[in-house]
């Protein structure tokens, strides 16, 4: 086994498993600043005020890293690792996590479904990658605006992302413009796009290298074989493209078949026919509808602040693309 995937706490003294007693220590006031009602958060923040090293031997810890640990179940010891933390430990902090996670689960769905929007995980930012979401100004008060905004445009406490903001006009407006261009070019709709062979993600990548280290160590016991090819069965069928964009462009067509002019908003239409709008910091925006047709929209006008950001619209005409 390779130390570099070896649990904190633990190190290889000629080729066994034992407990490393500095990190141990570490590990075991984890589990018990939990279980008697510590955060994670609360906790990272702790190990990181005082300096004390991670598993990658930096000090900085953040509420991933102490999940980690929390959930690994070879601190409760097997054939190859000796017991660090006890078996009631163990099972009261799993029930802690497991209580805190329904709470958690249950806080967030409600207020999704509270916030959920037509738009809701369809506007994407394309500078950083992230989703467009919601933003209140002055809730609950005679000024309060509803924005737009890349999800990372406010980002622990700083402005991360600066790309445009749009309010539920601009984004219906920018819909019907788009679905109107396209009823001007329904050949768009005809066109077949050349599948493509799947690629292989860099997860996928470092899944296959280390079933290929395993198997070439002859370590076919190793515990962590297993894990490694489901994984790797779920990394190829979450990247491997169904190819329905004939069927898409079907149904495409038959939801525009009685329209000539698209004069106001249609949620449902929007629901039918609009896969993802991504918006571009200063070049365009791009609504691209089932079927993998696109249509291009310039970006136009600025913020009044001078930056990029403002959802007003100066009438310039808009272009539109298939990508094949």
């Amino acid at each position: 086994m390779m130390q570099r995937h070896m649990p904190m706490g633990y190190k290889m003294v000629n080729g066994a498993i034992e407990i490393q007693e500095d990190h141990a220590k570490t590990v075991k006031s984890i589990f018990t600043d939990y279980i008697t009602g510590k955060s994670m958060f609360a906790i990272a923040k702790d190990l990181t005020t005082k300096g004390l090293l991670n598993a990658n031997k930096k000090p900085n810890w953040n509420h991933g890293s102490v999940g980690k640990i929390l959930k690994n179940i070879k601190y409760q010891g097997d054939e190859c690792y000796p017991r660090l933390i006890d078996e009631a430990t163990f099972i009261k902090a799993q029930e802690r996590r497991s209580s805190v996670e329904k709470k958690l689960s249950r806080t967030q769905q409600v207020q999704a479904l509270r916030n959920q929007t037509v738009f809701s995980g369809m506007i994407r930012c394309g500078e950083c990658g992230e989703n467009y979401k919601k933003y209140i100004e002055h809730a609950g008060k005679p000024s309060e605006k509803v924005k737009w905004k890349c999800k990372h445009y406010i980002y622990q406490n700083r402005v991360l992302c600066i790309n445009h903001f749009f309010t539920d006009d601009d984004l219906k407006e920018i819909f019907i413009k788009a679905t109107n261009q396209l009823l001007k070019q329904k050949w768009l709709i005809e066109k077949v796009k050349v599948q493509e062979p799947p690629k292989m993600s860099m997860d996928l990548r470092e899944t296959e290298n280390r079933i290929k280290e395993i198997e070439q160590d002859g370590d076919y016991s190793n515990s962590e074989l297993p894990e490694l090819i489901m994984s790797r069965a779920q990394l190829y069928y979450a990247g491997a493209k169904v190819y329905d964009q004939p069927r898409n462009a079907e149904k495409l067509k038959e939801a525009l078949a009685d329209i000539s002019n698209l004069k106001e908003f249609d949620e449902e239409l929007f629901k039918v026919i609009i896969k993802q709008i991504t918006i571009y910091k200063e070049t365009k925006i791009a609504v691209e509808f089932i079927g993998d047709i696109i249509i291009e929209r310039p970006i136009e006008t600025k913020r009044k602040d001078g930056n990029h950001g403002s959802s007003k619209k100066d009438g310039s005409n808009h272009t539109a693309s298939n990508e094949i």
